[in-house]
């Protein structure tokens, strides 16, 4: 295994440099023009193109938990956990489609503003500080952390290392966030460049390595079509559901990725409360005309069709090497396999030049996700709290002024955080870590958006009801449901976990929890008058797509199905 060499310092340098020096070029452009607006800051209105657009919203989701964490799922489950990549496409359309239309419809900057809007005052208030604990203390957090970890590891693991790298990763960001949306949207199209070159760099080298291991020369479609052979089971999107004597490393698979099940619950759930009703990922669009920002949404749903092969595929690779004799030192490292290891174990054979291309792309993704949730969480706080509850006389220039000033302390609150792992990132993992904290608030979520967009009777007491609601049958299902009602009813199976109890697939738990705040939701609005009068005004017109548009679409659907028919 190759270590870094001079020329994967210099190429790492470059990156560093051009994407700081873009970054500048394209503030002192802004500066020029005298753009100072708050709205120009927090939206970059009306400047972000449909491929800055597209292209930041990839760069955004795309983090160290993709790269080491999809990895380390594909190497454990194979290519059933792309549903969370190719799904996002269709949530992606959705989104484009149906949602964006009354956003700006209804010049909606912040999710706070949708839901004082549509609901009340209270409801907005309430998640807004909600958002900005969870922006903070798990999203902030967990990528930086993650991020220095996966870039330490492959650095040799020193502490000291670990360190250095945490405040190369913060400044970096901080450096970018500080210009606003129109310098972080600019510079993450160099950053998703750089991201998907060094990332199919990866999957070459771990498709050749097969192709090596099975004696067929360098050669990496030779190496795709060994893998196909050799771990089929790695390539069906659809798991199985768990017969009575499954083993344990069946069941938990089923556990992560619940088959056919997950595509009727908690998988849309996953990906449009995500796409759709998140600040960190709309913002990107709100500034923006419907035209350009449904062609930016659409654009970026492509590419998360592409993104398996550089974030899935090593992963896979790596498990047909361990299961055929190599990478036993790199997945073992530790003392026990960590299927985690997958990512930096094959980006551990890249030549010199190709591994600082690769570092380069993973701290291009953990850069750009760090400045996009550091501007949301700024956006959050300027607009829907200091704006609002703190100085309500706030010019423009003070706005951005606090804004700039909320990026600061986030950042630096995220590195004390992450100094130590005071959260425990570090010990429950940090997909769990992120699901833990997100994933029992999402069906809630979730449900008042999408009845606040389309059903004229919901009410602001019903959503409060449905935030609740939410939040306690997520906790009932995933905690307490096997043992009060037992392991199979007519709503749910649940399974062993491999400590002593039983689980309810998380996807599951999702789907059922949605379901219950839905008819809490409605149950109060009954009560309430028949239309409310904070309800949106829809007409067809709004939601009407242009012949590009349609082609957009339907293009990707076709992407889709061959996919899904090829790997069923």
């Amino acid at each position: 295994m190759s270590k870094f060499s001079t020329i994967d310092y210099i190429i790492f340098i470059i990156y560093f440099f051009v994407v700081a020096g873009y970054g500048y070029w394209v503030y002192s452009r802004k500066k020029k023009n005298s753009i100072t607006g708050s709205h120009d800051f927090f939206l970059a209105e009306g400047s972000l193109t449909w491929w800055a657009i597209g292209a930041s919203l990839i760069a955004s989701n795309i983090s160290a938990e993709q790269f080491i964490g999809a990895s380390g799922q594909g190497f454990t489950v194979g290519i059933a956990v792309a549903a969370y990549e190719w799904i996002a496409a269709i949530a992606l359309i959705i989104v484009a489609v149906w949602f964006i239309p009354v956003y700006l419809k209804n010049k909606i900057f912040t999710m706070p503003q949708f839901l004082e809007t549509r609901y009340n005052q209270s409801v907005s208030l309430i998640m807004a500080i909600f958002w900005l604990f969870l922006y903070v203390f798990v999203n902030l957090t967990s990528i930086l952390f993650l991020g220095a970890l996966a870039i330490n590891s492959l650095a040799g693991g020193d502490p000291a290392t670990f360190h250095w790298i945490i405040i190369t990763l913060s400044v970096f960001a901080l450096v970018i966030a500080l210009g606003g949306m129109k310098v972080i949207g600019f510079t993450d199209v160099i950053q998703v460049l750089v991201l998907v070159i060094g990332g199919l760099a990866t999957t070459y080298i771990a498709l050749t390595l097969v192709s090596e291991r099975f004696g067929l020369g360098k050669d990496a479609l030779a190496g795709f079509t060994a893998m196909l052979k050799d771990s089929p089971e790695h390539f069906k999107m659809i798991l199985a559901k768990p017969g009575p004597h499954a083993s344990q490393a069946d069941i938990d698979k089923y556990l992560l990725l619940p088959g056919i099940a997950m595509y009727f619950a908690g998988q849309w759930i996953v990906n449009l409360n995500y796409w759709g009703c998140n600040q960190y990922i709309t913002q990107r669009a709100l500034g923006s005309d419907l035209k350009t920002a449904r062609t930016g949404i659409l654009f970026a749903g492509l590419m998360k069709l592409a993104m398996p092969i550089i974030v899935i595929l090593p992963g896979i690779a790596a498990y047909v090497l361990y299961k055929n004799g190599g990478l036993q030192h790199e997945m073992n490292s530790g003392g026990h396999l960590n299927a985690d290891n997958a990512y930096s174990a094959v980006l551990g054979f890249l030549p010199s030049g190709l591994k600082g291309l690769s570092i380069a792309a993973l701290t291009a993704a953990i850069v750009a996700s760090l400045a996009g949730k550091a501007n949301s969480i700024s956006t959050i706080f300027t607009m829907d709290i200091y704006k609002k509850y703190i100085k309500k006389d706030a010019d423009e220039k003070g706005m951005v002024r606090m804004g700039k000033l909320i990026i600061a302390l986030a950042m630096l609150l995220s590195v004390l955080l992450t100094w130590k792992d005071l959260l425990g990132i570090g010990g429950e993992g940090g997909f769990t870590f992120i699901q833990k904290y997100t994933g029992f608030i999402s069906p809630g979520i979730f449900a008042i958006f999408i009845l606040g967009f389309f059903w004229k009777r919901t009410t602001g007491a019903a959503a409060i009801v449905g935030i609740i609601t939410g939040f306690l049958m997520s906790v009932l299902f995933n905690n307490y449901a096997p043992r009060l009602f037992g392991h199979e009813t007519w709503l749910y199976t649940a399974f062993p976990n491999g400590h002593g109890g039983y689980e309810i697939p998380f996807l599951i738990c999702m789907g059922l929890s949605f379901l219950f705040t839905v008819i809490a939701i409605v149950v109060v609005s009954f009560a309430g008058t028949k239309i409310n009068p904070k309800a949106f005004v829809l007409d067809k017109t709004m939601f009407k797509v242009e012949p590009s548009t349609l082609a957009l679409i339907i293009v990707t659907l076709l992407l889709l199905t061959t996919l899904y028919v090829k790997f069923w």
